[in-house]
């Protein structure tokens, strides 16, 4: 088994408008970088044995952080990185409902049937993440591993991993802080589904 720390990076320019971030590399703001030290803090002392980052630099700079702090260094996967929103991206949801109204509907009713105009299958986003959380579970058989990711992809990795539809995500995991804590535990394959140990837990409520 190993376990499988995943955390939101931290807060972004964009986070104040609610703008949908996507596979926009945008930066993190004042308090982002504050979240990520806060992460750190929390990291040294986790136990770690990796650290793992999207490839996105709001990702990858919340995680060199704690990887500073566990005496690791980050490795990146771009299967980590963020769902493609396509037209959606950097528009707040009024903005879409204003531009493309029936689409905005028809994702709204069903997320994972009706992906954003040009923007990424959930269903494939969830297949690619779920093969780097089983890859990067494998190279650390037995140990605990933070990934620094972002909120849509690890909320349709939850659902494919508990085993509940994708088109679900939206209402089970209504929302994902920046730099709270969501733990799996994973079964070596074919032993079964994944434990879900906390979820959105703020750093200081947990060890």
């Amino acid at each position: 088994m190993t376990d499988l720390v995943l955390v939101r990076h931290g807060e972004t320019v964009w986070h104040a408008e609610n703008r949908y971030a996507g596979l926009s590399d945008i930066d993190l703001t004042p308090r982002g970088l504050e979240q990520a030290d806060r992460l750190a803090g929390w990291a040294a002392g986790a136990g770690l044995t990796g650290v793992w980052a999207s490839t996105l630099s709001r990702a990858r700079i919340t995680a060199e952080a704690s990887a500073g702090k566990a005496g690791l260094t980050v490795r990146v996967d771009a299967r980590l990185c963020e769902l493609d929103f396509g037209e959606g991206d950097g528009l707040t949801s009024a903005e879409m409902q204003a531009r493309f109204p029936e689409a905005r509907a028809a994702f709204e009713s069903d997320p994972a049937g009706h992906p954003l105009p040009g923007g990424e299958d959930p269903h494939q986003a969830a297949t690619r993440f779920v093969a780097a959380l089983q890859d990067i579970a494998a190279a650390h058989q037995g140990g605990r591993v933070l990934v620094v990711a972002h909120t849509t992809a690890i909320r349709l990795a939850l659902c494919r991993l508990i085993g509940v539809p994708l088109g679900e995500y939206r209402r089970l995991f209504p929302r994902l802080d920046n730099c709270a804590l969501t733990e799996l535990r994973l079964p070596e394959p074919g032993a079964g589904r994944a434990a879900l140990l906390q979820y959105n837990s703020p750093i200081g409520a947990v060890r």
